[in-house]
């Protein structure tokens, strides 16, 4: 019965699955992201698990795409293969598409993930300060020669034991064992033996002290922080990616469109000049003008296409999506209208300083390189522990004997403080050589310059990407009103020039420029409005005032960003 009852604490404490193990660490993960985001403010859900269905599988499946994934399975354990068939585009919304992206993007989890890393680091570092539970037995067979002859017999071993690690940096270890010792003879003499012991280290300058003993574990609380503000601001920057790119997306379309509708253009001018020239109205050389154009014309729309089809793959990319996948894009984002800038704000050709401040005060990573400047100097002060002698005390009580096969004889062991064996003893390690300690400090020091640098760094440049997009913004917004303008006058001289042209008052030459130039007039407009939200959204990133929800309603702000001069 005794056997089995062994066997049965094996079992239990030894058999526990790995999910068991999988759904603590989740658990505590969690905890501990869910506690750092109450200290910032950030109350945003957070999870690394991937989504019920992802875009990416429902593609693979509905359209019979490409994949060497095996098992074909996808998100929601549905095989690929049971997707019904469905050969129409996907229709994305702008608003649609970060969402997608934030379920589909590679690099938009790991850098989730990389919290999550942070988070099990921070708990590793606790785990440092908590009391650690040991537990050992054993079962050992042996055979031994003594006077009365040879002894066979079992020695049952079991121990288990405390460690702790107090935070001034004092070191408790305490542990109990005990031996049953039997032997293998038909009148089973058996003892048992019981020992106890416990040990305390206490450092008292060098290694002693919260501030000391705890630094690993302040770096870890800090590092979680530093991973939330870096997924934060890589949020906000992730947005305006992907937002930029399905505006600059649109854009390429828009100039395939363009591009086919001035080679259909030319394909008539060009018929226009052949019947001219067929009835001696017009010089033969400038039919082959007007062919000429209309090859250019053909050339540039083939290249229109394919450049189109790789900003849209490109874009695919950044959604984690299939480059082969077919989506649809809204197109009647680019009809809004851009909305004109209040008149106080048009005029300011540099940021007001009031935007500066709060860029710099909003800014996360700039919070990160401000923390990171308090971590050097935390680092300096341990490096400078480092250098004083080593003194401790040591304090170590202990009781009781073991029993072996060959003391099976003696009596059974009892605890007996009066009986134990104490210690105390106080160690100086004198601080003769601390050439490494020595080497240490110092380029503790150096971190901590490189630390101020690199936050004045920092500053500097945020300083430059708000001031560059403001200036891109205005610019943008200028290139609005001058490529309206001009694609007005454009589109007054290619009616023009086609009229003087049935009228025989000028060559063909001038149509086909007026032509080129209405191609480049729209072109250049639908680059300056995609450049104007484009800019703004980056302002406000830049800023650190973007804010991103779940519903997408971020991007009805982008244009709406006059106040912040006031």
């Amino acid at each position: 019965m005794r056997h089995l009852n062994v066997l049965l604490i094996v079992f239990l404490t030894g058999c526990v699955a790995p999910a068991a193990y999988i759904t603590e660490a989740d658990k505590v993960g969690y905890a501990i992201i869910a506690e750092k985001r109450a200290e910032t403010g950030l109350d945003q859900s957070f999870t690394i698990a991937s989504a019920e269905e992802q875009l990416r599988h429902r593609l693979l499946g509905e359209q019979q795409l490409v994949t060497a994934a095996t098992p074909e399975v996808a998100g929601d354990d549905t095989p690929i293969s049971q997707f019904r068939l469905n050969s129409d585009p996907f229709q994305l919304s702008l608003d649609d598409a970060l969402q997608v992206a934030a379920q589909n993007s590679h690099t938009y989890q790991t850098n989730k993930e990389t919290i999550f890393r942070q988070a099990l680091a921070l708990d590793l570092e606790r785990d440092g300060f908590r009391s650690t539970f040991s537990g050992l037995l054993s079962s050992l067979w042996s055979s031994d020669k003594g006077l009365g002859g040879r002894r066979n017999g079992l020695h049952n071993t079991a121990q288990t034991g405390v460690v702790r690690q107090f935070k001034s940096g004092a070191s408790f270890i305490t542990s109990i064992g005990l031996d049953l010792v039997q032997l293998l003879t038909a009148n089973r003499v058996s003892a048992r033996g019981l020992v106890a012991d416990a040990s305390i280290s206490i450092p008292l300058l060098r290694g002693a002290g919260a501030e000391v003993v705890t630094e690993p574990l302040q770096q870890g609380e800090r590092n979680v922080l530093y991973a939330m503000w870096m997924f934060e601001r890589y949020r906000r920057s992730f947005a305006v990616q992907v937002a930029s790119e399905y505006l600059l997306a649109l854009e390429r379309m828009n100039r395939v469109d363009t591009a086919y509708d001035n080679y259909q253009r030319l394909v008539v001018a060009r018929k226009r000049a052949k019947r001219l020239a067929d009835a001696g109205r017009l010089p033969g050389i400038q039919v082959d003008q007007a062919l000429q154009d209309e090859l250019r014309a053909r050339v540039s729309w083939v290249s229109a296409q394919q450049k189109s089809a790789e900003s849209l793959d490109g874009f695919k990319l950044t959604l984690g999506l299939p480059t082969d996948a077919r989506l649809e894009l809204d197109r009647q984002i680019l009809s809004t209208p851009v909305k004109s800038l209040a008149d106080s704000v048009h005029e300011l050709v540099e940021p007001p300083s009031s935007l500066l401040q709060l860029a710099l005060a909003s800014r996360r990573d700039l919070r990160i390189e401000h923390s990171r400047v308090a971590d050097s100097q935390r680092k300096i002060r341990l490096a400078e522990d480092a250098l004083r002698a080593d003194v401790t005390l040591l304090g170590k009580a202990s009781d009781g004997a073991h029993r072996r096969v060959s003391w099976v004889e003696r009596e059974n062991v009892k605890l007996n403080p009066d009986n134990g064996d104490y210690s105390a003893l106080l160690s100086i390690d004198l601080p003769f050589e601390r050439t490494a300690e020595r080497n240490a400090l110092r380029n503790r020091l150096i971190d901590f310059a490189a630390s101020q640098r690199a936050q004045q760094q920092l500053e500097d440049l945020i300083k430059y990407q708000v001031r560059s997009a403001w200036r891109g913004r205005l610019e943008a917004f200028e290139l609005i009103q001058i490529q309206q303008q001009a694609l007005r006058v454009a589109k007054r001289r290619v009616m023009s020039t086609d009229l003087f042209l049935q009228a025989g008052r000028i060559q063909i030459r001038d149509l086909l420029e007026a032509q080129d130039d209405l191609v480049s007039a729209e072109n250049s407009l639908l680059e300056a409005q995609v450049q104007y939200r484009i800019r703004a959204m980056e302002l406000m990133r830049d800023v650190g005032s973007l804010e991103i929800d779940a519903t997408s309603d971020w991007l009805e702000d982008v244009n709406e960003y006059a106040e912040l001069a006031q």
